[in-house]
């Protein structure tokens, strides 16, 4: 490069010669010298050939100073600029229910190559108390950019309240193009689709420990009334078939509203836990008190629960059954396909799952839940993280980070997806399976508590149940209670 540039400047320099060699006094001094015919000829001659070669170095130089800048272009094609980052310095505020170590570790991970692609920085904030620190935010106009809302039903009265805003069409095509249409559709809100799925759950399994049903002779359970029996059978046995908790914080009573759906679908199909989930069906009426009492027969029964009936509200859902069950102190489990990240280190490999069964055994429908994502605002780099979190690269990216920080190969992460675009080789057997049921299930049904107005699905059914197991309201009234909490127009 250094040579090239001595090479433009020479050629300027020569040019500037030239044009003060043509600006010289030897044409008029020819013209002085015409008296003496022979001397001027000569002159005149001498001047000519002068002017002659003052023009032919004029030309040279200019096809030097056109060859030194054909060879600065030529040196300089192809040098790119400095990259600018589409959102360089810019942060986008997210928060959700997601709060261990592992979750939150492997949502920031998981942005990581997106923030250094993007320029953007992304931080997640996630809470045990969600769902009332979220209402809180919005009453005081200071909303996150985005939120994960484990229920559709919130997301969906946010929408109608015009707290979060409707996808962008290209937005919701990219997002489409890894999820089922079903998956989708838990995001619709009146026609318009509000949510961007994140995360998904299998809820209708049992966990268990294989060995024990080995050592004494237990077949897994293809019914319900054969699942009733197994329990009256480990009892007799001297073994504790069940290890229950509902506290949550802020959303204690949640899993007997689990239990409830799972029963819905298995006793009454999926077109009744539809008109249930839209308030057609009453809780008041006999098909919902009937499987609620179901469930409050069962825990209630002597030795069926660890603890007692009495201990159940204070327990909490995930990470007292998980050190309970790994140490024998139960024999099962009715929990989502999350618990796995609640079992201590190393202990996955002791445990498995079982369809949590049907009242027949040909009839197999899936009931789950999950997390999608709602955006407060409309800012290019807001829709660019929603676009990014429903892909196929953050599913993956949080699966691998959640399962290292989880223990690395042989480890169940606890995090699910129906994404279609998920690398399954990334999850264990037993979690490929989950995968499998979440993206293939012939019937399925979201949550059904996720999907009610959140003033009664994550309320006053919450409420209701942690009564009814507590002893403090029967079921009768606590399906009154629930019903007079759904909103009228």
């Amino acid at each position: 490069m250094k040579i090239k540039w001595m090479k433009l400047l020479a050629a300027l320099f020569a040019v500037s010669l030239v044009a003060a060699a043509c600006g010289s006094d030897t044409a008029s001094d020819a013209a002085d010298a015409v008296t003496d015919d022979g001397a001027a000829a000569a002159s005149l001659e001498q001047a000519q050939a002068d002017a002659d070669a003052a023009q032919a170095d004029a030309d040279q130089a200019k096809a030097d100073l056109e060859a030194a800048q054909a060879e600065l272009d030529a040196a300089t094609t192809g040098v790119e600029a400095p990259e600018v980052r589409e959102f360089e310095g810019q942060v986008v505020q997210i928060t959700g229910p997601e709060r261990s170590a592992e979750e939150w570790n492997a949502i920031e991970t998981a942005m990581e190559p997106f923030e250094e692609e993007t320029g953007l920085s992304v931080i997640y904030t996630g809470s045990a108390d969600w769902e009332a620190e979220i209402n809180v935010q919005i009453a005081a106009g200071n909303p996150p950019d985005i939120s994960i809302f484990p229920q559709p039903g919130k997301l969906a009265d946010f929408a109608r309240e015009g707290f979060v805003n409707a996808l962008p069409g290209d937005v919701f095509d990219s997002v489409a193009a890894n999820w089922q249409e079903a998956q989708m559709g838990f995001g619709l809100v009146d026609g318009e689709f509000y949510g961007v799925p994140v995360k998904n759950d299998l809820k209708s399994i049992v966990w268990h420990k294989p060995a024990v049903f080995e050592a004494n002779g237990y077949d897994i359970p293809e019914t319900w009334d054969d699942l009733k029996a197994l329990s009256d059978t480990m009892i007799a046995d001297g073994i504790t078939p069940w290890c229950v908790g509902i506290e949550s914080g802020q959303a204690t009573g949640w899993v007997f509203t689990d239990w409830t759906e799972d029963l819905m679908l298995r006793y009454h199909g999926g077109d009744a836990y539809d008109q249930w989930v839209s308030n057609e069906l009453k809780f008041s009426s006999d098909e919902v008190t009937q499987v609620m009492q179901e469930i409050i027969d069962l825990w209630s029964t002597d030795g069926a629960v660890f603890g007692g009936v009495e201990s159940i509200a204070s327990t909490h859902f995930a990470s007292k059954p998980a050190e309970d069950l790994i140490a024998d102190n139960c024999a099962m489990v009715r929990q989502a396909s999350f618990f796995a990240s609640f079992l201590p280190e190393g202990s996955s490999v002791d445990v498995d799952v079982f369809y949590f069964p049907s009242i027949t055994a040909d009839d197999k429908p899936v009931m789950g839940g999950g997390n999608l994502t709602g955006a407060f605002n409309t800012n290019d780099a807001t829709w660019a993280v929603m676009e990014y979190m429903g892909s196929g690269d953050y599913a993956n990216r949080r699966q691998a980070a959640q399962k290292e920080a989880k223990g690395g190969d042989g480890v169940l992460s606890g995090f699910n997806t129906a994404n279609l675009n998920a690398d399954k080789s990334l999850w264990e057997p037993l979690g490929q399976g989950f995968v499998s049921i979440l993206q293939e299930a012939p019937v399925f049904r979201f949550d059904g508590s996720d999907l009610m107005p959140a003033d009664v699905g994550a309320g006053e059914f919450w409420t209701q149940a942690t009564a009814m197991v507590n002893g403090e309201i029967d079921v009768a009234g606590g399906a009154a209670k629930i019903d007079e909490a759904w909103p009228t127009e």
